[in-house]
């Protein structure tokens, strides 16, 4: 880049996640240009300060009751005391530092200029800072990510979002989750795991709406056999404060004592106040900001990623595209993010793998007769200890015509890891004679993967 520029930077990020830092610093390392990022609150975003990465911890900590279970089962003398959170989450905030400070090297081995302040955006190539001073850019990168939302309703301020969950001064004896989502069910495993009493409000009339119903329904028959009390079609009307804890009036008549409320009733993209639209930009009607296929906005200097487009809300897809900007405008090289055949992972318990098409969406869309392959068993390491073993599903919906693997969903321990492999084939255009060509690698859970010969119906 020449110096010759007559702006004070190459690019400006607004947003210091996963995507931005990624852009940010890859822009300034590999292309030489001249970088600068501002954050107003932790570096590393939403996944790695509120999200994936303290969830998953979470996640690690709340199946060790039922390992412990197992272990004596399988001939181990384990003591088994209980759950302490005052002694987890200091370990959890100090790994959040760690990751951090990872980050904020990184931008700075690149040589990117850090402002620790809110930033917006003041015209199409300026960016104003909170303490009032300005920058100029030729390019304006917005990576504002999003925020979970609460519902418009009477004492909704009682209750938390997943932001706040993991930073609660002790573990709530009874908890309520309103919502049917990933965030709302991953919550509900990890808290019920780690020892509070569950309960689940859902106002439709299946969990995890979107994904496959097969999969999704042995999802919610698990979460109620581990002790959850999964209510669907029911809905929340107001909270209010008791002198023993929360008060919530749902859409039954009822009224229920909880000592926390954890909302988990959707995401908004952070443009609030960013001046967004008065640049210029098209924001869509939940705020989200309108980019092409290469991520540009409106206004040819400014663009956007990550879950301010809303788009695809993952980390991974967040970094691939602030990956694909870099190479558009940096590197010369137009480069559009690819949003399709995602492999995504949903940390409840049981845990669930999918990449694909569900069978209804393939029902809808495939064009072509289908052959719907079932198999489902449970693990060997349950069975063998004699506890209460969770389920495992594998699911491969075919093309009958194409013999294309139109979709695979995994139900059970490690589907997340599994169907990252999977994911491979079915990006690749896998037919479901590749599949059957695999040796199996036994004894395993997913050598069912490749060793289901006959479907179990076939539709069309």
């Amino acid at each position: 880049m020449s110096d010759e520029t007559p702006f004070d930077y190459d690019l400006f990020v607004i947003g210091a996640g996963s995507g931005g830092v990624r852009a940010a610093r890859v822009a300034a390392g590999e292309t030489g240009a001249r970088v600068a990022i501002a954050e107003e609150s932790r570096y590393g975003g939403t996944c790695v300060i509120r999200g994936c990465v303290p969830k998953k911890l979470m996640v690690f900590a709340s199946g060790y009751g039922r390992m412990a279970d197992e272990a004596r089962a399988y001939g181990w003398d384990i003591e088994e005391k209980g759950f302490s959170w005052d002694a987890f989450k200091p370990k959890l905030e100090a790994e959040l530092d760690r990751l951090e400070a990872i980050y904020q090297r990184l931008l700075d081995g690149s040589g990117v200029d850090k402002f620790n302040q809110r930033a917006t955006v003041a015209d199409a190539h300026t960016v104003r800072l909170a303490d009032g001073s300005t920058k100029t850019a030729k390019h304006i990168l917005v990576a504002t990510g999003g925020r979970p939302v609460k519902p418009d309703l009477p004492g909704a301020e009682l209750g938390i979002t997943s932001n706040e969950i993991f930073h609660v001064a002790e573990l709530p004896k009874r908890i309520l989750i309103i919502g049917g989502g990933y965030i709302g069910c991953e919550f509900a495993g990890i808290l019920n795991g780690l020892g509070s009493e569950v309960t689940q409000y859902y106002r439709g009339t299946q969990v995890l709406r979107g994904f496959d119903d097969e999969a999704r329904g042995l999802i919610a028959d698990e979460m109620r056999a581990a002790g959850i009390d999964l209510q669907v079609e029911t809905d929340v009307v107001k909270l209010e404060k008791d002198a023993d804890g929360i008060r919530v009036f749902d859409t039954r008549g009822r009224e229920t004592i909880f000592d926390q409320v954890l909302f988990a009733t959707g995401r908004a993209p952070n443009t609030d106040g960013m001046g967004l639209a008065e640049a210029g930009v098209e924001l869509g009607r939940n705020g989200e900001v309108i980019v092409d296929d290469f991520s540009q906005t409106a206004v040819p200097s400014i663009w956007a990623i990550g879950d301010v487009t809303d788009r695809v809300q993952l980390t991974p897809v967040a970094i691939r595209e602030g990956m694909a900007f870099v190479s558009t405008v940096f590197r010369g090289v137009p480069m559009k993010p690819d949003h399709e055949l995602i492999p995504t992972a949903i940390f409840t318990q049981p845990e669930m793998g999918t990449v694909g098409m569900s069978e209804e969406e393939a029902i809808q869309k495939a064009g072509e007769p289908l052959e719907i392959y079932t198999t489902s068993f449970k693990p060997m390491q349950q069975s063998f200890a004699g506890t209460a073993a969770q389920k495992i599903l594998m699911k491969l919906v075919v093309g009958k015509q194409s013999r294309k693997v139109l979709g695979c969903h995994i139900v059970g321990p490690s589907a997340g890891e599994m169907i990252q492999l999977a994911g491979i084939a079915v990006k690749m255009g896998a037919t479901k004679e590749d599949f059957d060509r695999t040796v199996a690698v036994h004894p395993t859970a997913a050598e069912e993967i490749v060793t289901m010969r006959n479907p179990t119906r076939t539709l069309g």
